[in-house]
């Protein structure tokens, strides 16, 4: 198959809001442009079995994501962590003769300092720092076996990872060397970390903590029984959105979007029908992108454009062999305008391929993305 006919336009329409050069008039305010999405997938070539959790781009030619291989094999089973240099995925070396188990999240300052997380084989949550020359666990003494961790956050000079410890969250901090773990006096289990919010559930009803004053707290919810969080993306003060979903009478899940205007969390619509609501990234500029899972059209790669309260849904069409397709995690290229979702497809045999789903404004140029 030709570069030329991988690549299909979309025939859903939208107001572009991605980061595109508008020409400067002091005569006029810029307009919106209306433009058709392209969509691309491809597959970080990860071994049979295998499934992406987390993706993290600093710029169009350096892109981590992270997962697992194996998945149904107890003893091949084995983290992951793939790197796209612009032009090919390569898988960076893990230097821990333990080894990492099933790796949920990555973050990065810049391409010499990359962070990931997940489960260790010897029980004890892997936590693990480097680059494209390889990466080496690192072993905060505060943490123990039965320890879980799922989210991870990095800004120069601070690391933070949250998770659970027996009925508590956790909350582990990494700075200039020094680490902290910290049992929340909170019930339940944070699943994503962003900037200064924490996200999880008690398995009941969502739960948000805060950073502020040194210290984690929890912040007033809605009231939303079933409800879970599953990631959290802050862009800046007044900016955060945290996606999840609802448990039903029915037996079914609702999808589940809370935004933060700076004082206060609220729920939003967001016309996504029963799609599952996994990952979520922003640009900067007040726009945000939703991975998930549509049940109703399982086969297509399904993502939420959210601006103003105001959501838009971009799928893929179905691949031929894939019978479902789970969007985890979405992360926004800087300069380039585009989307990159990662997760796992599913054939009628229950085997699992990795993916990852590209949306963008416009056709990607002739070299690439």
């Amino acid at each position: 198959m030709t570069r030329r006919s991988r690549r299909r336009v979309l025939s859903l329409t939208f107001v572009l809001a991605f980061a595109l050069p508008q020409v400067q008039a002091a005569h006029a305010d810029p307009r919106p442009v209306t433009v058709e999405a392209w969509q691309h997938s491809m597959s970080a070539r990860l071994d049979s079995d295998g499934s992406l959790s987390d993706v993290f781009a600093l710029s169009a030619n350096d892109v981590w994501a992270v997962g697992q291989q194996g998945i149904w094999d107890v003893w091949q089973n084995r983290g992951t962590i793939r790197h796209w240099n612009g032009t090919s995925w390569a898988e960076a070396a893990i230097r821990d003769a333990t080894g990492a188990d099933n790796l949920r999240g990555v973050t990065a300052t810049s391409p010499s300092d990359v962070w990931v997380v997940g489960d260790g084989h010897d029980g004890v949550p892997y936590l693990a720092n480097g680059d494209v020359t390889g990466f080496d666990r690192v072993r905060p003494q505060q943490l123990r076996v039965g320890d879980w961790l799922g989210g991870i956050d990095a800004r120069p000079g601070r690391v933070v990872a949250v998770g659970s410890r027996e009925n508590n969250g956790l909350i582990v901090t990494g700075e200039r060397g020094a680490w902290t773990a910290q049992a929340t006096k909170e019930k339940g289990t944070l699943y994503a970390v962003s900037g200064m919010f924490a996200v999880g559930d008690n398995g009941n009803v969502p739960l948000i903590l805060k950073y502020a004053d040194n210290a984690w707290k929890s912040v007033p919810v809605p009231s939303i029984p079933g409800g879970y969080l599953r990631d959290v993306q802050t862009d800046g003060a007044k900016r955060a959105i945290a996606v999840g979903g609802v448990h039903t009478a029915d037996g079914r899940v609702d999808p589940l979007l809370l935004a933060w205007d700076g004082k206060k969390w609220e729920r939003q619509k967001t016309a996504a029908g029963r799609a599952r609501l996994y990952g979520v990234t922003d640009d900067g500029k007040g726009r945000f992108w939703i991975a998930g899972y549509d049940p109703a059209q399982p086969a297509e790669a399904f993502v939420l454009r959210c601006e103003k309260g105001a959501c838009t849904t971009l799928r893929g069409e179905p691949v031929k062999g894939r019978s479902s397709v789970r969007l985890q995690a979405v992360t926004y290229l800087p300069g380039k305008g585009a989307v990159w979702a990662v997760g796992h497809s599913v054939d009628r045999n229950d085997r699992y391929t990795d993916v990852v789903e590209s949306f963008g404004p416009k056709a990607p140029d002739p070299t690439g993305f």
